[in-house]
């Protein structure tokens, strides 16, 4: 009995283990295929938008080139070094984004930690979902800076689905933080075996935008 017992556990531990692998190997191929596409936006001085985000396999940076080209805006990648690409780092992803959602405080370091925000009058904050809500790295960037009189426009890529209550606790937070307003965006890429593609998503991201 006690055999079968460990054969079972050591097939499940297995199959974990092929799954972080073979969906790490997806998000690395995603990230070198994106990373060519929609060339970052010059640094607009003077422009009174500001598009700040954290990706991870490159969905999220990739909308986020394309709206800061499309609005004339500054663009700021968040990197946070525990999510690096590769199987440690997804299960450091998961594991902070189930956590989070029982400890709040329980944030992880993200460069740059504050940003100067206030040359601009709109901030849209862009981050991908796990588990539901956005990744640990934008709700540790909107605890850290504030939004004093700006208008807060949050854009989410996403696999599957999105809790609105995750949605309505980081707007909480934004307009706790000086927020004037608070916008929410979002883009269903589909599973990763079967998603958008980088033309579909942007052509989506378009009807977020005030048409000509």
């Amino acid at each position: 009995m006690m055999n079968w017992v460990f054969i079972t556990l050591g097939a499940l531990a297995a199959a974990v283990v092929v799954v972080l692998l073979a969906v790490s190997f997806i998000e690395r191929r995603q990230a070198h295929e994106l990373a060519g596409l929609e060339a970052e936006s010059q640094q607009v001085a003077g422009a009174a938008t500001a598009v700040v985000y954290f990706s991870r396999s490159g969905n999220t940076a990739l909308a986020a080139r394309y709206l800061a080209n499309r609005l004339g805006a500054r663009i700021f990648a968040l990197d946070a070094l525990a999510y690096r690409l590769g199987p440690m780092g997804l299960v450091q992803a998961l594991a902070d984004a189930n956590a989070l959602k029982r400890t709040p405080e329980a944030l992880p370091d993200i460069v740059p930690r504050i940003l100067d925000l206030s040359p601009f009058d709109t901030v849209w904050l862009g981050s991908p979902v796990w588990l539901y809500s956005p990744a640990p790295s934008i709700w540790a960037f909107v605890e850290h800076n504030r939004f004093d009189g700006k208008d807060v426009v949050l854009f989410n890529t996403y696999n599957s689905h999105f809790g609105e209550e995750y949605i309505a606790a980081l707007k909480a937070k934004a307009l706790a933080r000086g927020a004037r307003s608070f916008t929410h965006h979002h883009v269903l890429r589909g599973r990763m075996t079967r998603q958008l593609t980088p033309d579909q998503m942007v052509a989506t991201i378009d009807d977020w935008l005030p048409k000509p």
